[in-house]
């Protein structure tokens, strides 16, 4: 009966990589096609039966179109620059201090706040009428009215690259902080600080060319992010034109349905310009590389590092401190009763505007709930499945299928996700809560993988040889010591998975069709609306799910582990 169950176990495992693979390539294979045949004319559902460049040609004659490829390519590349900078010269700087041990206490909170919440934060903070003109008004800017000054929405996107720089950051130092251990870079930091380099110079000399080959795919799918994201594009970005996604997507909801055959061309386009943005920054590598190769060997012990504590300090807590304000101006508008310029707070605080929401809230926080509680246990239960088949087979993932873990992150979701709409749509196939959950999960399983592949990778193998050794098989050894041994990581990742899920606005609004109201669809629709308050509240609320899961992540195995202390060290 043992060896049945061991067999069993070891089949289901198996099949947990393929299941994976199929998961992640087939639905943006499918939805590229199904972007594709639009783009050329092809929809017989919409009459369009022959071949035609018709579409290119009147997305070319489309007003503005220019300015939104320059608008979405600059702020790709340069949101992208200025998080990695920010991240390196922090990791230079910081390495082992105390501001580094708080940052990574902080990293979790920081991860949990969605874009859409940042963005709306973000505006909320720094419009002309916002929290930091209030707070020096009138008694040091001398404006007794808000200023004349356009954010959020400016031309140049300088509003945009705020918002992204300030949530890529997290994401960029979470990535590097699990690739760290990888690269052996406290021994290289320390050797290089024994032989007399500043902190900064013995990172940038001895730790950053092995540790940057491990986060490119995590820098890339940045660039892909923040070069076609929507949400945010829709709260902190200009509106005439806006970037190109967000075109894409106001194109696809037209009432005119022959927009469909020009949208599916925008889609297209799009991909080409992230194609563009990460073809250029491979180039910006490159020169780097040429350019940095001989100061890595030139005896400078000293260089920049007074600069370098100074940015990477700065920007790094700027990033931390701008979002933090950010959620209390959420706060306080949440609970503002009146609340009229200069004056630093509102007065009186009340629930009401809480009251007047809950109708319209809980509904759509129980759909938030329920889809990323669906997602994440589906992409949890994927990855653990390919995690276990890597140990049990000892044999870790290659160079292919890492690319294939990135494809979703990679790919524009404006690309694909209307190829699958339009595939949804030929196949009969409902929009629905499922069908949104498998879209969620696309996007949901490359995180959870991410942030929990280092803990279970370094898990000592000798646990599951002493399990052996006393007669139990790999299930066993499975459910009564890897899984108590890595309960925190594992419920760390989830909380990920629901903080990614809780915040996906796009796979939502398209997929389900409308027919699915999350928090972060109605914070979105807010947001271009007038009333603050009821857009703040919704926002907060969107923040509380991925709250809940970390606060859950990290109290459970406390209370699991209470009586096994060395489980929580």
């Amino acid at each position: 009966m043992a060896a049945a169950d061991t067999s069993t176990f070891s089949r289901l495992v198996g099949l947990a990589p393929a299941l994976t693979v199929l998961l992640l390539v087939a639905p943006v294979v499918a939805g590229l096609a199904g972007a594709a045949a639009p783009a050329f004319g092809w929809l017989p559902v919409l009459g369009g039966e022959q071949l035609s460049l018709a579409p290119w040609v009147s997305l070319a004659n489309t007003p503005g179109l220019f300015e939104m490829l320059v608008l979405s390519f600059t702020t790709g590349l340069i949101s992208t620059a200025l998080a990695l900078t920010i991240v390196v010269l922090f990791l230079g700087a910081f390495a082992d201090s105390t501001a580094f041990v708080w940052l990574k206490r902080l990293l979790s909170p920081l991860l949990a706040v969605p874009h859409a919440a940042a963005a709306i934060g973000l505006a909320f903070l720094l419009a002309p009428s916002g929290l930091a003109m209030r707070l020096v008004s009138p008694a040091l800017s001398g404006h007794a009215t808000p200023p004349d000054y356009l954010f959020p929405g400016d031309p140049f996107g300088l509003a945009l690259i705020a918002g992204l720089v300030v949530k890529e950051v997290p994401f960029l130092l979470l990535m590097s902080l699990s690739a760290l251990p990888q690269c052996q870079a406290d021994d290289r930091r320390h050797l290089a600080l024994s032989l007399g380099y500043s902190p900064v110079t013995a990172f940038l000399k001895a730790v950053l060319p092995s540790l940057y080959p491990l986060i490119r795919l995590p820098v890339y799918a940045v660039i892909a992010f923040a070069s076609s994201n929507v949400d945010v594009a829709m709260i902190l970005g200009p509106s005439t034109p806006p970037t190109l996604a967000v075109s894409v997507v106001r194109w696809l909801g037209d009432p005119d349905l022959s927009m469909r055959f020009m949208a599916s061309a925008a889609a297209l386009s799009q991909l080409g310009i992230t194609l563009l943005a990460l073809a250029c920054w491979w180039c910006l590598e490159q020169a780097v590389r040429w350019c940095a190769t001989p100061r890595l060997t030139d005896g400078r012990r000293n260089s920049g590092q007074r600069l370098g504590s100074l940015l990477g300090g700065g920007l790094t807590w700027l990033s931390v401190t701008l979002l933090g304000a950010s959620l209390l101006g959420l706060t306080l508008w949440s609970l503002a009763a009146f609340w009229p310029f200069p004056s630093a707070w509102p007065t009186p605080l009340t629930l009401a505007n809480w009251g007047r929401a809950l109708p319209g809230l809980l509904p759509a926080a129980l759909d938030t709930l329920w889809l990323a509680l669906a997602a994440t246990a589906l992409a949890t239960i994927l990855v653990i499945g390919c995690l276990e088949s890597e140990a049990l087979n000892h044999r870790s993932m290659g160079a292919s299928a890492t690319l294939v873990l990135y494809l979703p992150l990679l790919v524009p979701p404006v690309a694909f996700l209307y190829g699958l709409v339009q595939l949804q749509a030929q196949l009969s196939v409902a929009p629905g809560f499922m069908v949104v959950v498998l879209g969620h999960c696309l996007f949901v399983l490359p995180y959870v993988f991410l942030s929990l592949a280092e803990s279970y990778r370094r898990l000592d193998p000798r646990w599951a040889q002493v399990a052996a050794g006393l007669g139990h098989g790999p299930a066993a050894a499975f459910v009564r010591v890897r899984l108590p041994l890595l309960l925190a990581p594992i419920a760390t990742a989830a909380a990920v998975g629901v903080a990614v899920s809780a915040g996906q606005y796009l796979p939502t609004l398209l997929l389900g069709a409308g027919r699915l109201t999350t928090l972060t669809t109605e914070a979105v629709s807010l947001a271009s609306g007038g009333d603050r308050r009821l857009t703040a509240v919704y926002a907060l609320a969107q923040l509380l799910l991925p709250a809940l899961g970390f606060a859950l992540a990290i109290g459970l195995p406390r209370v699991l582990h209470s009586h096994r202390r060395a489980l929580l060290t």
